[in-house]
């Protein structure tokens, strides 16, 4: 077998690596981690997670972040992962083209950048690799694919094909979809935010934007609570995700790991687990 799941082994015969560190990735490795994995999270240098009450990237700007009691700690160079994952915390890494990868062998390797599409990995990088939505091809350029649509086939494991195409539609929730996202109504810079967790009434005020022609206000277009939100200071352009206002205005919900997240994390154990079965004892 490449691993064996096992607290008591050194953490590198359980590392896995995965790349990217927002909502998503981090229901990922906050699963893998409890069921004894070591994970090591590459991330960019400027994150841009919404979700960051959930995200392991905050560690990034941070240096620690806290998910739902897990503790994830920013290795300012490679040379500090050793001793971050010795104490049983995730590592969190600025290594967006994973050059790490030269001097450490995962196990497994996580594709969760979620960009729709597959910006550099491949089946050579791991002993197993898997992607998280579209843009990879199982048995071509990874392992396995993870659905990361919401539905009927969330979190299914597929060894062969693609997962579904991204329509550019929000799924819904509590019966709202596309207007539960926030999106920037100009090029400029975050400003006067609202915290995350924070009421918000249909017609107030979100965040506003500072652009070259004056302050823009992004509003909510129903009751609910902001579920994330980019950091202020953030710099955006015209129509980019910025906020996710939540209509079931449970403050609980944007500080722990979402249905979504869980259903995904799920389908990546399924993938590891039956890629160890495969490989035999």
């Amino acid at each position: 077998m490449p691993f064996r799941i096992s607290h008591n082994l050194p953490w590198i015969s359980r590392l896995l690596i995965i790349r990217g560190a927002g909502d998503l990735a981090s229901g990922c490795i906050q699963r893998l981690h409890r069921v004894g994995f070591a994970v090591l999270a590459l991330e960019t240098a400027k994150p841009l997670a919404v979700r960051r009450g959930v995200s392991f990237s905050e560690a990034v700007y941070e240096g620690r972040a806290v998910v739902e009691g897990l503790s994830a700690r920013l290795a300012k160079e490679p040379a500090e992962v050793s001793a971050i994952l010795d104490a049983r915390e995730v590592a969190v890494l600025v290594d967006p083209d994973a050059a790490i990868l030269a001097e450490m062998s995962p196990a497994c390797l996580v594709d969760a950048i979620m960009k729709k599409r597959n910006i550099g990995t491949n089946l050579d990088m791991a002993p197993f690799v898997i992607g998280l939505g579209p843009g990879f091809d199982a048995g071509v350029d990874v392992d396995a694919v993870v659905e990361t649509m919401r539905g009927h086939y969330l979190g299914r494991v597929i060894r062969e094909g693609r997962a579904l195409a991204d329509t550019g539609i929000p799924g819904l929730i509590d019966g709202k979809g596309e207007e539960r996202v926030l999106h920037a109504p100009g090029n400029g810079i975050i400003i006067g935010s609202r915290a995350i967790g924070e009421k918000i009434g249909t017609g107030e005020s979100a965040c506003r934007i500072e652009t070259e022609y004056g302050i823009l206000e992004v509003k909510a277009q129903f009751d609910g609570v902001l579920r994330g939100m980019l950091r202020e200071g953030t710099d955006v352009e015209y129509g980019m995700k910025i906020g996710d206002l939540d209509p079931r205005a449970n403050r609980e919900h944007c500080f722990s790991v979402s249905d979504k997240s869980r259903a995904i994390a799920g389908g990546v154990l399924e993938a590891i687990l039956a890629g160890v079965a495969e490989d035999g004892p």
